[in-house]
């Protein structure tokens, strides 16, 4: 009988940083390691569809972590549900396995309305009769309850923002150790998000994110060892890290200079400037280091123009439009008309106004849903104040740029030799080597 598998899903976890992850080693202790090269954009729900689905972007749909929906010309960050994505997952394709294989699938941002057996994702419930909140979706419903007896409310505001810390990250291991317990599922995929927040704060290799490196740490030591005891058989573990956080010291803002250039609107309201998402004829959706910018019009003069305003911006190594975009299998039609992708030391703020005193009251705030971009500055919450600093200068690491350089690059563990191909690793290739364990093979 085949060992139930358990694969970790760790964004920005290094080579360098394994050296100091006592646990994590010694559970890894005579399997294997390898270099493992995320794919163009690397950044969250890209990257997790790439390893679930063994597909690229222009195959899966997932072109970034939110879309703007020409259709309705609305934006939407983080809130995509699992409908966007256009390939089976992992967890699709073993539940259809001949005899049956049971997953369990744990905080992946796109896990609501997934085929796995037992599921929690972050997703609040509001329920209609006005009654309290919930803060995680759960299959079956009744287990966030369960989990709520046991361990709590999930501490939602440590998950991300000025809040955020190793508590959530803890929260989500300790929940997927108590449905080991009840359940033992074949396959179990955890995603440990804390290694995010202290990297991008301070940098990649400052001493709060080598602090977060041993927390980390700590708590997959107790992971692995209430999971030991959860399934009494032998497991194989995966260990994949998501992307790497570099250090940034430039930031670029998109949407002010597709404003400058007479192509991007605004409306006044109240004294403040919002994004005018009618008339404008090109706006930016920023996601860390990369942009998809959305040519409304659907003028090819337009295109034109916003190529070069970006080509010799500083921060800017490519710029992308047409036929470019297949250079990184980003040709779908949820992508932007142009791609601007940042250098390495660059990242890019979804800002559109000139003046901080013009800026809509939510850019103040922490409000990832209404904000046309990933805002990281939301981490820098004055709590004297009571507001976000609107200064993105104070973001000190980032990714998301393509993955060429040795330091840009994560890593692929195995508790046992899997005698894994020698050829540089890809994310896709996650979800060959998961589907191989349980002897479901399928094309490349």
């Amino acid at each position: 009988m085949e060992k139930k598998l358990v694969l970790l899903s760790i964004p920005g976890l290094r080579e360098k940083d394994v050296a100091q992850m006592r646990h994590l080693r010694d559970r890894f202790a005579g399997g294997e390691i390898a270099e493992l090269t995320p794919s163009f954009p690397c950044v969250t729900c890209p990257v997790q569809a790439n390893m679930t689905t063994g597909v690229l972007p222009s195959r899966h749909g997932v072109v970034a972590n939110g879309f703007y929906w020409r259709e309705r010309r609305q934006v939407e960050m983080w809130t995509s549900p699992n409908e966007c994505i256009e390939r089976p997952q992992l967890w699709d394709l073993l539940s259809h396995r001949e005899g049956g294989t049971t997953t369990a699938v744990w905080f992946p941002l796109h896990a609501k309305g997934c085929e796995a057996d037992y599921v929690c994702t972050p997703a609040p419930i509001h329920n209609p009769d006005g009654s309290e909140t919930l803060w995680c979706y759960t299959r079956p419903l009744e287990l966030y309850g369960q989990l709520r007896e046991e361990l709590g409310d999930f501490p939602l505001q440590h998950y991300w923002g000025p809040m955020a810390n190793i508590r959530s990250t803890a929260w989500i291991a300790a929940s997927a150790v108590r449905a080991a317990r009840r359940w033992q599922p074949d396959f179990f995929y955890i995603y440990l998000p804390h290694l995010d927040y202290a990297a991008q704060r301070n940098g990649p290799d400052s001493d709060a994110a080598q602090k977060a490196v041993a927390e980390l740490d700590d708590v997959i030591g107790r992971l692995i060892d209430g999971m030991t005891e959860a399934y009494t058989a032998p497991v194989l573990w995966l260990a994949a890290g998501e992307y790497a956080i570099g250090p940034v010291d430039h930031v670029l803002f998109p949407n002010r200079l597709l404003r400058d250039a007479g192509l991007l609107a605004v409306r006044d309201q109240d004294g403040v400037e919002y994004l005018d998402l009618q008339t404008s004829r090109a706006i930016a959706m920023v996601d860390h280091q990369f942009s998809h910018i959305y040519v409304t019009d659907g003028q090819t003069e337009t295109v034109r123009r916003v190529v070069e305003l970006f080509r010799n911006q500083p921060g800017v190594a490519e710029v992308l439009c047409g036929d470019q975009r297949e250079r990184y299998w980003l040709d779908h039609p949820r992508s932007g008309e142009v791609i601007v992708i940042s250098a390495p030391n660059s990242w890019q703020a979804y800002y559109w106004w000139f003046d901080d005193s013009r800026a809509p009251p939510f850019a103040r705030t922490v409000d990832i849903h209404r904000k046309p971009g990933y805002d990281p500055v939301e981490l820098f919450f004055d709590q004297t104040n009571k507001c976000i600093p609107l200064d993105a200068g104070l973001v000190k690491g980032s990714h998301g740029a393509p993955a060429t350089e040795p330091w840009q690059r994560t890593v692929l563990m195995a508790s046992e030799p899997l005698r894994l191909p020698s050829r540089p690793l890809k994310d896709t290739d996650v979800f060959h080597i998961v589907l191989n364990h349980f002897g479901v093979a399928l094309e490349r």
